[in-house]
């Protein structure tokens, strides 16, 4: 093995063996991985940490152990190759060592002239053409050349583009999150034009559900929850937010205006409403609300948290590890983790309690409602507030009549007033008194009645309009360098909004933390767009090409750090990231040009050669086949049996989850209450986000509690899936509606219903195998029903959507039992 990436190096070495006698060693892809799993633990970036004050990650560290050129002269190759153990590096209580062929490999380089570079990720991304290849016939776009290129280079062919169903289905589930409809795969089929495919793109691009698929995504990133996540993990209002998203990805909003409305919205000169809904990411972290938890801790959990996510989600950094340390591994230290903290100081919130009501929302028509309110109230409110001459003549009877038993009962400061002479009491007095007097004059108590009315009508309305926690700024907090993360210690420095030192951003508008002004959220986040600085748009397209292919062209989705790994293709992860920033950060273009692609219309199905030669198909001779997310799996059942809401948006919804499995949720205590009529069919990307009890169907497909920042979710194939699948009532309640449709629209007879029924769900015909299985299955369950009416009427009772009259029992169930099959096909629930 060399290092975390090099099980993937050697294979391309090997691969390219046959056509070069002696590749060319790269430092960053084959040398530094060594040193950083090997070496910077005792000699890399954690001063605290160093040994014999000697550096392996800087370029004058690794040339004072060296003799470019001549390895047998380098006191490295000597440390690495002694038998002396107290002389021998890693030293052994290390737990550390080096193969034989890592060994051999830095030899090599040395030979080649140890050529040092500063690693990668950190190294603005520069244009490069994108190169000639031999085989023009199969670019459809820059990226093909970039892949065809390595794979000519590796003498390893490319897979043919796969047959047009395949396309269309990969296209919608990626794009969508949703199978093709039977009319859209027939409309796929005809179009005879060469533009055929692109029109698909365009129109998928264009759907209202694109937004929702890409933004699925998007909220794993930042943790979006409907919950607090601590403790008792109470509720929290922020489903505006998911909504801007959506929006966002729908309208194509450029991705550095996208950045920086989420990060400072509240900040923009005149925020909008929806500038000020973005900036709820700022909220979307654990909080507490037990009453016995300590303020100080929770605000040092609370910056820590900020720091992570942003490093995370926008530049794949893992400052995490420089909560208590210099990191061992990258150039950043603590004063770098709470600098950037320092940024998120000024987020005006409680640490430990109830959280404020939110940012008012109200719809178009809850609006002009208020408006109408405010029209009817405003003429009664200026009469109730006019003090008039016969008014006047009213309070002074009042006054006359007034008991003093009757005065005691008013309140102090207008009993001091009436005790006073009229002619003592001062303007502020007197209006004092007579402002008190309008509220029980009997000439004004039609108005009070009027206003009153109109007054709880609005409050009623008030307390309907929906709200989102936002970001408020206001003075900031003290961030101090927390020594080993101890919140109790509050011995180190206090610390000034900065970003990284070790990332160089030059641009004008990104030096956040310059000159003596207090640097913002606002620069930070225009610091993270910079077009000069070197992680963002790498990071961004690395992941959207994991949506559409499984995995990033660097495959450690969440580290470009110095143990993630190398880019399979770095000049085209920079061609992407150029091109990206260059479009104006437009996200729809990069991932048109990816899905365009012939690389990414290639056919999953690998060769014996593929599949030996690069078995984690990191060079892309062929597409990738996965299972799809879980939200994807729920709504692909209910998109084929037409119970799928296809409401964009809103609140967040609770379909069908087991009686009981909120027993444990307490202070207070609470029973998920099922929803009714179309909030049981919304799209799962709606459905309420739990934290410490993740809504189990969703749970046993891998989705993440988002907790933290999600950049990958992983992929499992577990028996508790085929038994949700088979058994969770939304999937067996979908099995009856696609059994209706076959009913309904399948023809009469029983071939064709089956036929009909796996063009729905599968978007092809049954094999003569399947057929048979199918109807032999249909037949026994048809016998079986038909002599168990009681059981056949029970199946069907199970879900809210109700079943039309006219169908027979036992017939309907048993093409249920066909349905409950063909959704439950591994080709059902993968992308491929």
């Amino acid at each position: 093995m060399i290092g975390r990436f090099h099980i993937g190096a050697i294979v391309f070495l090997s691969a390219g063996a046959s056509a070069f006698a002696e590749p060319k060693i790269d430092f960053n892809r084959d040398i530094r991985p060594i040193f950083s799993d090997n070496c910077y633990q005792c000699h890399g970036p954690d001063k605290n940490k160093r040994k014999g004050d000697l550096r392996l990650d800087t370029k004058e560290g690794v040339a004072s152990t060296l003799a470019a050129g001549k390895p047998e002269e380098s006191e490295l190759i000597r440390r690495l190759t002694t038998p002396d153990k107290d002389e021998r590096m890693p030293a052994p209580k290390s737990g550390k060592s080096l193969s034989a062929p890592q060994i051999a490999l830095i030899k090599k380089w040395i030979e080649q002239g140890a050529e040092w570079k500063g690693h990668w990720a950190y190294i603005k991304p520069a244009r490069v053409e994108p190169p000639r290849v031999t085989d023009v016939g199969r670019v459809k776009n820059p990226i093909d050349r970039f892949v065809l290129a390595r794979l000519e280079q590796e003498r390893l062919g490319a897979s043919p583009e796969a047959d047009r169903v395949t396309l269309i289905r990969r296209l919608y589930f990626d794009l969508l999150g949703l199978p093709p409809t039977q009319d859209q795969v027939k409309t796929s089929l005809s179009d005879e034009s060469p533009e055929w495919y692109e029109k698909r793109v365009d129109e998928l691009l264009a759907s209202p559900h694109y937004g929702e698929r890409v933004a699925l995504y998007w909220l794993d990133l930042v943790r979006y929850a409907d919950s607090i996540g601590y403790h008792s993990d109470n509720p929290m209002n922020v489903w505006p937010y998911r909504d801007y998203v959506i929006k966002a990805f729908n309208d194509n909003k450029r991705f550095d205006q996208f950045t920086i409305e989420q990060l400072a919205g509240d900040l923009l000169p005149n925020a909008s409403r929806e500038q000020q809904v973005a900036s709820a990411y700022n909220r979307l972290l654990q909080t507490t609300e037990e009453g016995g938890a300590q303020a100080k801790e929770y605000e040092a959990k609370y910056a820590a948290d900020r720091v992570r996510n942003v490093a995370s989600v926008w530049m794949a950094l893992t400052l995490g590890c420089c909560q208590c340390h210099d990191h061992k591994f990258d150039p950043y230290s603590t004063k770098d983790f709470y600098s950037l903290a320092a940024f998120f100081a000024d987020v005006q919130e409680a640490a430990v309690g109830r959280r404020e009501a939110g940012l008012p929302l109200p719809t178009p028509e809850q609006a002009a409602a208020l408006q109408k309110l405010d029209e009817q109230m405003s003429p009664l409110q200026k009469t109730l507030a006019n003090q008039t001459p016969d008014l006047d003549k009213s309070q002074a009877k009042w006054e006359e009549t007034l008991l003093l038993r009757d005065a005691r009962k008013l309140p102090k400061n207008v009993l001091d007033v009436v005790l006073l002479e009229p002619g003592k009491r001062s303007e502020p007095q007197k209006k004092e008194l007579a402002a008190h007097f309008r509220t029980l004059a009997p000439e004004l108590k039609s108005a009070r009645d009027q206003f009153a009315a109109l007054q709880k009508q609005k409050d009623e309305l008030n307390k309907a309009i929906p709200t989102c926690l936002v970001s408020r700024s206001g003075t900031p907090r003290s961030v101090r360098i927390l020594p080993r993360g101890n919140w109790l210690d509050e011995s180190g420095p206090v610390m000034s909004p900065a970003t990284p030192a070790s990332l160089s951003v030059n641009s004008a508008t990104a030096k956040a933390g310059a000159g003596a002004k207090r640097a913002s959220r606002l620069d930070l986040a225009q610091w993270i767009v910079a077009r000069d600085n070197p992680l963002t748009a790498r990071v961004f397209v690395n992941r959207l090409w994991q949506l559409f292919f499984g995995q990033g062209l660097v495959k450690s989705l969440e580290d470009f750090g110095s143990q993630g790994e190398w880019p399979a293709h770095p000049e085209l992860l920079d061609w992407l990231a150029t091109e990206f920033m260059a479009s104006g950060w437009n996200v729809k273009h990069v991932v048109k040009l990816i899905v365009m692609s012939g690389t990414y219309r290639q056919s999953s199905q690998p060769t014996a050669e593929q599949k030996e030669r690069d078995p984690y198909n990191r060079l892309l001779a062929r597409q990738a086949r996965f299972r799809l997310d879980a939200e994807f799996v729920r709504d692909s059942a209910l998109s084929i049996s037409e119970l799928l809401s296809p409401h964009v948006g809103g609140p967040s919804v609770k379909p069908y989850q087991p009686a009981g499995y909120w027993a444990a949720l307490n202070f207070p205590t609470r029973e998920w209450q099922n929803d009714t009529g179309e909030k049981l069919y919304r799209r799962s990307l709606y459905t309420h986000w739990q934290r410490t009890f993740l809504h189990p169907s969703l749970l046993a497909f891998d989705a993440p509690s988002r907790e933290e920042c999600c950049v990958e979710r992983p992929r499992s194939n577990i028996p508790q899936q085929a038994l949700v699948l088979l058994n969770d009532p939304i999937y067996v309640e979908a099995a009856r509606g696609f059994a209706e449709r076959i009913l309904k629209e399948g023809g009469k007879d029983d071939a064709g219903r089956l036929k009909w029924a796996c063009l729905v769900g599968l978007s092809r015909e049954p094999k003569a195998e399947e057929a048979k299985v199918l109807g032999e299955l249909l037949a026994k369950h048809r016998k079986e029903f038909a002599a168990d009416k009681e059981g056949a009427q029970k199946l069907l009772g199970i879900g809210a959507h109700p079943t039309g009259n006219q169908t027979d029992a036992a017939e309907l169930a048993a093409w249920m039992s066909v349905a409950r099959v063909i959704l439950n096909l591994h080709e059902a629930v993968t992308r491929n």
